[in-house]
């Protein structure tokens, strides 16, 4: 058993798709290996800027010998079937196995060393390799065979065992030696196998391990903001940045000039890190400081203060041009910086965004007037949402998008327009994902309902709905935006019919997954058809998923499927559906009359037709029908969902009885009738409260 290194070194990788080749060369080399049938113990696998290196524990020298075989013809099959079997396999008759009345062709193959098979494989991988974005370099490139890669591979270091494996890519030549790091050891070194190859490149300032390089950005980013008597902003997105940016990392702190701090500390912490790939820190009170930590890839002899100074510059100018931005757009009210919105087209269909503006706001307003969004202004309302996109045109956001909606907020501040409107502007993108803070004041509620009931109904309105893994205008976002805000809020208001219903049973369902609620539950009550009040929606979900959890909810669930099953094969509608009517009333509309008059009448009469006295579990149904119907649909208008299930729990044994003691499908046709319509007012009991038959088990 020997262990493989395999490094393949290059120009710079981008610190963004290190995680992805890691993952890659991984799986290319697990299916070379497993194609060649060489078994594999322990794999692992680095990455740095430079390279990506593979060490494959415990592999075997050669492959195992296998046997093939192929199928043949019939014993006594014609002569010409056997002639052109034994040219497809190159054998003579004697050589093939009978078994069963078939002929088989069986070879064995041996084995191969697997220096041999990993020579072939090395090529196979880099060729097969996909990266995110890649190039051809040199004279070769002049031809599209030639090889691909992130940037110019430099060398392949390939060892098995201590005994190189030859092999060939793009012109670069497996060997032994590789390159420390770029300023602390620029030399070629010799590696000698797997076991030296991590701590070699240590001893020259080159840390292979992507997982110990993060370790070291974490902490000593943390201890250098510790030691100034400052708090680190954690950032676990920049650490991992940090670590594919270097080989040697070195986290220092610097300090910038404090009169950027009026500029909103968002803009400076998007600022440092989006350009600068800075970590922000906070003094004791929480407030941002005016510092930053950097990531050198060098110890340098000064103890990194060259270092430091450079990045103060390059920070400098990017915080000068965020403060010109923040005083500029401060020059301009927002009402103005918004009339610049009707010159942007929201959608082709559907105007300019201050189209969109103008129904968000109509929406908001309605939703306060309404009472829908308790205790909101609807004049504050109004103002909010007239103002919610206004700084989609200033300096800073068009510099920074991802902080539209947060400088609106602030500007808005700013001006003097008050805490309730600011609010709403800086928060009616909320929430923008499962973890995000979910808007609970009154005037933010209104502006971002509106917000996104007005991008969902409009988009259904022009047919762009979301279709499989496509969703260009982020419909499945804002409508599991809104479920969270009326939920969070207990908002009662009908959220759409049709498709828009139906779009948001899916991402109700997407939603409550994570709760634990079934998705059959909720389709359950879907499918009763006028349901668009999430919250009683989902007080029923709840109450139902408790009953169907208890052995009472079980038994009435298997007794309701057996009750359907019988209806459906004798293709059975219910006394209820053959009651003549004039066509315009509900069916169920004489339920809750407190002596079900016309029902009961229309049942009586059957059953004096049925000509037989009722069996004693007959009438027990009969008349837990008789108490349970009425109790479990009043309790639903009452929406005393968990009342309604404990009406439906008294059926479960009646019904039990029943089918143990009653023959359903008598001889005698009345008998039959009326037992088939006593099965169909059980059904139609259950679907009072949720249709069962969406009910999984």
């Amino acid at each position: 058993m020997s262990d493989f290194l395999l490094e393949l070194r290059s120009e710079e990788i981008p610190a963004r798709m290190q995680a992805g080749a890691r993952a890659s060369l991984e799986k290319l080399f697990r299916e070379q290996m497993q194609a060649a049938g060489v078994s594999l113990g322990e794999l692992t696998v680095y990455s740095t800027p430079r390279r990506l290196a593979l060490i494959a524990r415990g592999l075997p020298q050669a492959t195992a010998a296998v046997s093939e075989e192929v199928k043949g013809p019939k014993v006594g099959a014609p002569p010409q079937a056997l002639e052109g079997f034994l040219r497809k396999t190159g054998l003579t008759q004697d050589q093939l196995v009978e078994r069963g009345g078939v002929l088989f062709a069986v070879t064995e193959k041996p084995g191969r060393a697997t220096r041999d098979v990993l020579a072939e494989a090395i090529p196979a991988i880099c060729r097969a390799f996909l990266w995110p974005k890649s190039m051809r370099w040199g004279k070769a490139s002049l031809s599209t065979e030639s090889l691909r890669w992130v940037r110019p591979l430099s060398s392949i270091v390939a060892i098995l065992g201590e005994e190189l494996v030859p092999c060939e890519v793009g012109g670069v030549r497996s060997g032994y030696a590789t390159l420390g790091h770029r300023f602390h050891h620029p030399g070629e070194i010799t590696i000698g196998g797997a076991d030296d190859y991590v701590e070699k490149l240590r001893a020259c300032h080159v840390l292979v391990d992507h997982a110990e390089r993060e370790g070291m950005v974490r902490e000593m980013a943390r201890a250098a903001a510790l030691a100034a008597g400052l708090t680190l902003v954690d950032d676990e997105g920049l650490v991992i940045e940090n670590a594919g940016l270097t080989e040697w990392p070195v986290p220092l702190l610097g300090r910038f000039d404090e009169a950027y701090l009026e500029v909103p500390p968002e803009v400076i912490q998007l600022t440092a890190r989006t350009n600068q790939k800075y970590f922000i820190c906070r003094d004791s009170a929480g407030k941002l400081a005016n510092a930053f930590v950097c990531t050198a890839n060098i110890a340098a002899s000064d103890g990194g203060a060259g270092i430091v100074a450079g990045n103060r510059k390059v920070l400098a100018a990017r915080l000068s041009d965020a403060r010109f931005f923040w005083q500029q757009d401060r020059k301009t009210a927002l009402s103005v910086h918004g009339e610049k919105l009707g010159r942007i087209t929201f959608h082709e269909k559907l105007g300019t965004v201050a189209d969109k503006v103008e129904r968000v706001a109509r929406l908001a307003e309605w939703l306060a007037s309404e009472g829908i969004v308790p205790n909101c202004d609807p004049a504050l309302a109004r103002k909010a949402a007239e103002l919610c996109k206004a700084d989609l045109v200033t300096e800073m956001v068009g510099e920074f998008p991802e902080l539209q909606g947060l400088m609106g907020g602030y500007y808005a501040r700013a001006e003097g327009l008050g805490d309730a409107v600011s609010d709403a502007i800086r928060d009616h993108y909320k929430p923008v994902g499962q973890g995000d803070e979910v808007p609970t004041a009154p005037v933010t509620v209104a502006v971002a309902l509106a917000d996104k009931l007005d991008t969902i109904r409009s988009f259904f309105a022009i047919d762009e709905k979301p279709t499989g893994s496509k969703d260009p205008f982020a419909l499945r976002r804002a409508a599991l935006g809104m479920i969270q805000i009326v939920m969070a809020n207990g908002l009662r208001f009908g959220i759409g019919e049709g498709d828009v219903l139906a779009f948001f049973a899916d991402r109700l369902k997407v939603q409550q997954k994570e709760a634990g609620v079934r998705h059959d539950l909720i389709d359950a009550v879907f499918a009763l058809g006028g349901e668009d009040d999430l919250v009683r929606l989902l007080a029923r979900v709840h109450a139902l998923q408790a009953f169907v959890a208890t052995e009472d909810g079980a038994n009435l669930h298997a007794g309701y499927k057996r009750a359907a099953n019988i209806l459906k094969k004798e293709d059975w509608q219910g006394v209820e559906a053959r009651i003549p009517r004039s066509g315009d009333e509900d069916p169920m509309s004489n339920v809750d009359d407190p002596d079900m008059r016309a029902v009961a009448a229309a049942r009586g009469a059957l059953m004096h037709q049925a000509g037989h006295a009722l069996e004693p579990a007959e009438a027990a149904l009969v008349a837990a029908l008789d108490r349970a119907e009425p109790a479990a649909k009043a309790a639903v208008g009452a929406e005393d969902f968990a009342g309604a299930m404990a009406a439906l729990a008294a059926l479960r044994g009646p019904i039990d009885a029943f089918f143990d003691q009653v023959t359903v499908n008598d001889a005698d046709a009345n008998k039959r009738a009326f037992r088939l319509d006593l099965l169909a007012r059980f059904r139609a009991a259950v679907h009072n409260v949720a249709d069962f038959s969406r009910i999984e088990g």
